[in-house]
């Protein structure tokens, strides 16, 4: 039986690799971690900040068999999404905005879905036992479960790390009731290391492997609808959806590559887009314009609430006029970012 199993494992990894997956390793699913007490540390904090979800799934979300009682091995996928150059590049005009990596072609988590399902049916028949998918849609921690699984560490940005594919790494997993051989553990591999820390515009880490989500660009761009505190406005700079600044400092992505996945190429009008393009979105062309992309969840207001932030820190008088515009929109937190890009850019403004 132990060869059969084996077998079988070498035969998912095969599949895995046909469906254009970039890494397959199994983990365990019901032993014991200490990963679900680090949640609850992290939720009780308040660290999570408008993450409500966190709270209210957080004893499913403490281990994968609190979400499934009966998963018994975990299948761990990774599809790397490395960007071609360094994209914190693109920072420099300031007159453009800046979209997260993962957001610039296709949305990851239908690419992914439809994949794992195939997989998950081969699993499925092979074994003769129950599996369920899972991406990133529903309270499973990916990152302890790939860690144990051998893609990676979680490092101090708390990300996941990968030695092949460096930070850039989407996650999917298969849970199955089925006892399948397990893969070994990666362990920690950041030594003395701080650059994703150093490089961190708001100070979001309070400690090495800590995450203090209230003040990271990513959960203030995307999950956070009000209007930002004072102290975070001028330090997103021109980041209107997402931050890649301690992923893309780490000295691990020398050994990352390009993505050769098509969909998830990054689209033109996702690289260093004009503000004042953006700033002229109303829901409708919105909608149309990031149709099939990450971005589109947030909505048009929250989305153009971010653009006005990156027009404030542009410097650029000429995105004045489009500021000014906005400052009587109907939504009253886009009308405040509004107003704070036209004293930005016109101190002396009355």
């Amino acid at each position: 039986m132990a060869a059969r199993s084996d077998t079988l494992v070498e035969e998912i990894r095969a599949r895995a690799s046909a469906l254009g997956f970039d890494a397959c390793r199994l983990a365990p699913a019901d032993a014991p971690w200490e990963a679900g007490d680090r949640l609850a540390r992290f939720v009780e904090a308040g660290r999570h900040g408008e993450m409500g979800w966190m709270e209210t799934t957080l004893e499913r979300r403490r281990h994968p068999t609190g979400m499934w009682d009966q998963a018994r091995t975990a299948i761990v996928l990774g599809l790397n999404y490395g960007p071609d150059h360094n994209p914190l590049i693109e920072m420099e005009d300031g007159s453009r905005g800046y979209i997260s990596v993962y957001a610039r072609g296709d949305d990851y988590h239908e690419l992914i879905k439809g994949r794992l399902k195939t997989l998950a049916g081969y699993v499925a028949a092979q074994t003769g036992e129950d599996v369920k998918v899972f991406v990133d849609t529903a309270p499973l921690m990916e990152k302890p479960l790939a860690q144990r699984a051998g893609l990676g560490w979680q490092g101090k940005h708390t990300n996941l790390l990968s030695r092949q594919h460096g930070n850039w790494l989407f996650l999917g997993v298969i849970l199955s009731a089925a006892e399948l051989p397990v893969d070994e553990a990666e362990g920690e591999h950041c030594g003395t290391c701080t650059a994703c820390l150093d490089a961190c515009p708001t100070q979001a880490f309070p400690a090495p492997f800590q995450l203090d989500a209230r003040r990271c660009l990513s959960y203030l761009t995307i999950e956070f609808a009000g209007p930002w505190p004072e102290e975070f406005r001028e330090a997103t700079g021109s980041r209107i959806y997402g931050c890649d600044d301690c992923l893309a400092v780490c000295p691990w992505n020398k050994f990352a590559r390009a993505s050769n996945e098509a969909r998830l190429a990054a689209r033109d009008e996702a690289v260093a887009p004009p503000l004042a393009e953006l700033a002229a979105l109303d829901d409708a062309t919105f909608r149309a314009r990031f149709r099939k992309s990450p971005v589109k969840r947030i909505g048009r207001d929250r989305f153009v609430r971010n653009v006005l932030y990156a027009i404030g820190n542009s410097g650029d008088p000429e995105l004045l006029p489009v500021a000014r515009d906005l400052a009587s929109d109907p939504d009253p937190v886009v009308a405040d970012a509004a107003r704070w890009a036209v004293g930005r850019l016109s101190p002396d403004a009355p």
